[in-house]
């Protein structure tokens, strides 16, 4: 991480909401259907709300029915990074942020473009800039 991130949980505490430090730091998930980017159609970047990395283009962003933001690809390959996840008795690929290693989502191969690739991400996690 960098050096001008946070060190230690409360100086997480210290910049993120109660439900942010839960799903970015501990890696929970927010209720489907609850967040402000499950159903946004406005044009922009998706930066992570911990750190302002640049995560998803809003032209990559599509319904998937599921309840979350999902995307097809990242900004960039070296925006995200992804680890196995063997929690909740399932085999899942959990999605990270490369700045701050905060907990973003999962992803799965079922997504309906040619990637093949849906990035289920919690929206408390995202800030859109738009038109950027």
């Amino acid at each position: 991480m960098n050096d001008d991130m946070p060190k230690n949980d409360q100086e997480w505490q210290g910049r993120l909401t109660p439900e942010q430090f839960k799903v970015l730091r501990e890696g929970s998930t927010e209720a489907p259907f609850t967040g402000k980017y499950t159903y946004s159609e406005d044009d922009g970047m998706f930066r992570c709300a911990a750190c302002n990395n640049p995560l998803f283009s809003s032209d990559n962003k599509f319904d998937s029915g599921t309840g979350w933001p999902s995307f097809d690809r990242p900004a960039s390959p070296d925006s995200i990074i992804t680890t196995a996840d063997d929690s909740a008795g399932m085999r899942r690929i959990e999605v990270k942020c490369a700045k701050c290693l905060s907990h973003l989502g999962h992803v799965f191969d079922d997504g309906p473009t040619d990637t093949g690739k849906r990035y289920c991400i919690n929206s408390v996690c995202l800030d859109l800039v738009e038109g950027a």
